[in-house]
């Protein structure tokens, strides 16, 4: 297992200066934002692909630092009810799948979208209760119409590319934010696509989306095995006052963070030492044995002091020599 930075915290920074803080630290492996969310400022895939002279100076910048990109990250929203903003998103996606082709990379991170609530709708509607039966209707056409044919046709074009790992952030907003929904869209892609097909989806494991919610990372890794194929390293802590007042479900601004139910923070900073321990113990355990991407959210501290305390966190931490093929004792 490695440790690595999605490196789009340093946005404000060229390539060339952030892979130098990134190798200054010891670190060697990188995800890079490519569109969507994360933005472009690091690797913009339409450019890169249209012009032979950038590409090529890309590689240098990352050969340089002797960095390995484990993976590109272009997380959106490409079954929005907005045409245009769902063709933009759809853009994104595509373009990084060709560029990770072209670069040798196999896993591209993204999110599973949501769509409307109808054809005319204009905003995303994220169910998460059953009743009233509308909510029911709704999520019924959100997966037929739009979620299992989208991401049957995408990921039998990844596959076609030789993108053999998409991996969906589980966030609330999206229709895929815990281990059930995963597993759910994984079957009913395999089912319509294809076995193989399904099997391109899989998870980006961000623990810090699914503490919040109530669940257990480790629970959440085991009913997943075999099915992650990224890790975010990024955690969150529980405000207990805030949140025995008014439960998880919080619209105040991440800024808030004193009256908020709950607000990311730097690994360490939510969680104990023992319970990241146990978090990679169990990655293992099931299977995956690839890279702890951190990703900088926490609003107490600076990007760079937030960064260093990840990195000295989690490097005693990450199990680094492969997995043992015998037992001495045994």
């Amino acid at each position: 297992m490695k440790l690595s930075v999605l490196a789009n915290l340093y946005g404000e920074k060229s390539l060339d200066e952030t892979l130098e803080i990134l190798s200054d630290l010891g670190i060697h492996t990188v995800e890079l934002g490519a569109g969507g969310y994360p933005g472009k400022a690091h690797c913009n895939p339409a450019e890169l692909l249209a012009d032979e002279k950038k590409y090529h100076k890309f590689i240098a910048t990352l050969k340089k630092y002797d960095m390995e990109v484990c993976a590109l990250a272009t997380h959106g929203n490409p079954v929005h009810p907005n045409a245009e903003i769902a063709a933009a998103f759809d853009s994104d996606f595509c373009d990084t799948v060709l560029l990770a082709e072209k670069m040798g990379v196999d896993t591209v991170i993204t999110f599973s979208g949501c769509p409307g609530d109808c054809e005319t709708a204009k905003y995303p509607n994220w169910v998460t209760c059953p009743w009233p039966d509308d909510f029911l209707s709704i999520l019924e056409w959100q997966w037929n119409e739009k979620l299992i044919p989208y991401w049957a046709k995408t990921a039998k074009f990844a596959l076609e590319h030789k993108v053999t790992r998409i991996a969906f952030e589980m966030h609330p907003g999206f229709c895929v934010y815990n281990p059930e929904t995963l597993l759910k869209l994984r079957a009913a892609v395999g089912k319509v696509a294809g076995k193989e097909v399904g099997d391109v989806l899989g998870a980006n494991f961000d623990p810090s989306h699914l503490i919040w919610q109530g669940m257990d990372p480790v629970a959440a890794i085991r009913e997943l095995e075999g099915a992650i194929y990224h890790v975010h390293a990024k955690d969150t802590k529980i405000d207990p006052y805030n949140t025995a007042k008014n439960g998880v479900l919080d619209t105040k601004h991440y800024g808030d963070e004193i009256h908020r139910a709950w607000v990311f923070r730097t690994v360490g900073y939510g969680n104990n030492e023992t319970y990241w321990r146990d978090l990679v113990s169990n990655l293992r355990l099931c299977g995956y044995d690839r890279v702890l991407s951190i990703e900088h959210e926490d609003s107490l501290m600076s990007i760079d002091e937030g960064l260093q305390k990840a990195v000295a966190f989690l490097k005693p931490i990450i199990i680094s020599d492969p997995k043992p093929s015998t037992m001495s004792w045994a």
